[in-house]
C-alpha cells in the first residue's frame, strides 16, 4: 500500500523525511517548504530534484485564523490522504490539518504532554530535564495536545549539551525514524493513537529576550543550564559596560581558590580564547560571545575591548 501524502516542513528533519516517504513507496503529492527569502532551501532543493509539486509559503492562516483562500484551494485541489508535518513552524488550519482522511501526524522534540509549546528543546535545557525525546502526534485545535501515535525517548541531555547540539546529534535522526514510523502505521492500518494525559501536561512560552536574560544571583548550575538552553538562539545575555552580551560554548567548572570570594559575574581569567566567569557555587568557562559585531572567541572579544581579569559583567 502507499498513500498520496502532502509533506510540510523544513530542513534537515524534512529533507530525510521526504527521502524515507519516496524509499518506502509512498506517492509525495506537493512539497511545502519555507518561502524564497533569495538563498537555496535544501528541502526545495530536494523537492526540485525529485520533479515534485512544490509550495513555498510562509503562512496559510490569517490573524484570525481562518485560511488564506489560496492557499487552501490549492491544497484542496490534491486529493490528500495525509499530511506530515516534519519541523514545521508555520501554523496551519484545520481546514488543511483535518481535511486528508487519515488527517495530519506533526513531530514534537519532547515527550509530550511534557514541554508543549514551540521552545520546547530550550526549555527542556534551562529546566534541568535528564532525559528526553520525541512525539509523533494528530494536530488537534490545541498546542500539541492531540494524541500521540509514536514516541521514542530515553536520550540523555548532557552536562555540555546545547540546544543544537541536542537536536542536531539526538533528537533529529529520532524524529526522522519516528515519522516514518507513524507513517507506516497509517498505511498498514496499525496505528492507535492515544489521548495525552492532562494531569502530566506542561507548557513552555517562547524564550524571548527577557528570559534569555541571566540573572547572576542564581546559582551557577541554573546559570549554565540558561546559556546552552538559549545556544545557538536567541543567546543568553549578561551586560558589560551596560550593553548586552550574549555568551555560547559554556561549561561549568568545579570552584577554585582563585574564584573564593569573588562577586558572581568577576572575570577570573582569559586565556585559550575563552573567559571564566565567577558564578555562585562555580566558574563558567565561556568560549564565544555575541556583542556589537558578531560572534568571536571570548578572548578576542575581551581583547577588543580592553576587559581584563577582575573586570565585572552585571545581570540583565
Amino acid at each position: 500500500m502507499s498513500l498520496r501524502i502532502a509533506l510540510f516542513g523544513q530542513a534537515p528533519l524534512a529533507v530525510d523525511v521526504l527521502n524515507g516517504l519516496v524509499a518506502a513507496g509512498h506517492e509525495v503529492v506537493a512539497v511545502y517548504a519555507p518561502a524564497d527569502r533569495g538563498r537555496p532551501d535544501a528541502l526545495a532543493t530536494r523537492a526540485e530534484e525529485l520533479e515534485l509539486r512544490l509550495y513555498r509559503r510562509q503562512f496559510f492562516r490569517k490573524k484570525s485564523g481562518e485560511p488564506i483562500e489560496s492557499a487552501l484551494q490549492d491544497y484542496l485541489k490534491l486529493d490528500v490522504e495525509l499530511n506530515v508535518l516534519a519541523s514545521m513552524t508555520s501554523f496551519l488550519p484545520a481546514q488543511i490539518t483535518d481535511a486528508p482522511v487519515h488527517k495530519s501526524l506533526c513531530f514534537h522534540p519532547s515527550l509530550l504532554p511534557r514541554y508543549r509549546g514551540g521552545n520546547a528543546l530550550q526549555w527542556q535545557i534551562i529546566e534541568g530535564e535528564p532525559q528526553t525525546g520525541v512525539s509523533v502526534f494528530v494536530p488537534d485545535e490545541g498546542v500539541d495536545t492531540g494524541p500521540i501515535v509514536v514516541q521514542k525517548g530515553g536520550e540523555t541531555i548532557g552536562p555540555v549539551e546545547t540546544t543544537g547540539s541536542l537536536f542536531f546529534d539526538k533528537l533529529y535522526p529520532l524524529g526522522v525514524a519516528a515519522m516514518l514510523e507513524a507513517v507506516a502505521a497509517i498505511d498498514d492500518e496499525t496505528a492507535e493513537p492515544r489521548t495525552q494525559d492532562e494531569s502530566c501536561a506542561t507548557f513552555q512560552g517562547l524564550v524571548d529576550e527577557k528570559s534569555a536574560g541571566i540573572d547572576l544571583s542564581r546559582p551557577a548550575a541554573e546559570v549554565d543550564r540558561r546559556i546552552r538552553g538559549c545556544d545557538p538562539q536567541p543567546g543568553a545575555w549578561l551586560r558589560y559596560l551596560g550593553e548586552p552580551i550574549r555568551l555560547y560554548d559554556a561549561q561549568l567548572m568545579p570552584t577554585t581558590v582563585a574564584s573564593e570570594g569573588s562577586e558572581p559575574g568577576t572575570v577570573l581569567d582569559i586565556a585559550d580564547g575563552a573567559m571564566d566567569l565567577v558564578l555562585s557555587g562555580g566558574v563558567l568557562r565561556i568560549g564565544r560571545v555575541r556583542a556589537d559585531s558578531g560572534k568571536e572567541t571570548a578572548q578576542a572579544f575581551s581583547e577588543r575591548v580592553d576587559l581584563q581579569p577582575g573586570s565585572a559583567l552585571t545581570s540583565a
